[in-house]
């Protein structure tokens, strides 16, 4: 089975999600994705193939989210944020010939295993 995995290495549950796929027998295509950021194409597919919200793929806690005084902001404005500046990514996605996953939480991406 081919993986991809958009991981920060620094995020716990990003470095879960991936010890999970490599228990499982899978080493996985790993897109730093602050390094290499999705494109805002890509940010929409990733979160509608994952079955989520766009508000649910925003890192809130991150402070940059207030800085740029997203609470209240429409998908799109929060969009257009993520694909400016990464950090806002909520992370890990994952994605498998069986599905995409936001591993929050990192059991979450057993369904496309």
């Amino acid at each position: 089975m081919s993986a991809t995995i958009f991981h920060n290495p620094k995020c716990s549950t990003s470095r879960k999600a991936l010890a999970r796929l490599q228990d499982a027998g899978i080493e996985p295509e790993i897109v730093r994705y602050l390094d290499t950021p999705p494109t805002r194409t890509e940010l929409v597919r990733l979160i509608a193939d994952a079955g989520i919200e766009v508000r649910a793929a925003v890192r809130r806690r991150e402070p940059l989210f207030a800085e740029l005084a997203l609470a209240d902001a429409s998908d799109d404005a929060l969009l257009d944020a993520m694909a400016e500046h990464p950090r806002l990514i909520e992370r890990p996605f994952v994605v498998t010939d069986r599905g995409t996953r936001l591993a929050r939480p990192v059991e979450s991406i057993d369904e496309i295993l």
